[in-house]
């Protein structure tokens, strides 16, 4: 690890103690290490909100198989990010319902077009994109 750099925080009392009491039931050991934790989480949403950063990360869909052509537009959509997809996983539900949770890397702006093009499509019934930046 780096030098350590020391900064005081102001904060109203009440916040202070919610932020302490979620702290010690996450299982950080002091604030020192949450609050580096949240940096962290931070710069990497940040990156991930610039169209030039780099993600990893995961989209997953609940859809339903019978919808005419929703499997096959959902492997279309793959296919024609090929360069964005790394790997897919498909999981049957139940009889109507199906989950595809698929790894995806590329452009942030990249990947949340292809989120959003899987998630918009009739039959898929929710969809969630969870991204973290690639650091180097």
């Amino acid at each position: 690890m780096s030098d350590l750099e020391r900064f005081g925080v102001s904060m109203p009392a009440d916040l202070l103690e919610q932020f302490d009491r979620a702290i010690e039931d996450a299982g950080y050991a002091n604030r020192s290490e949450a609050m580096r934790d949240m940096a962290r989480r931070y710069l990497i949403e940040r990156q991930w909100e610039l169209p030039a950063g780099e993600v990893i990360g995961t989209i997953t869909l609940i859809y339903d198989h019978h919808v005419p052509g929703v499997g096959q537009a959902l492997t279309e959509a793959q296919h024609d990010a090929e360069a964005a997809v790394i790997c897919a996983t498909h999981v049957h539900l139940d009889h109507h319902n199906c989950a595809e949770v698929i790894v995806v890397r590329g452009a942030g702006e990249t990947i949340r077009r292809l989120a959003d093009r899987m998630t918009s499509m009739r039959g898929v019934k929710h969809g969630e994109l969870s991204c973290t930046a690639v650091q180097s």
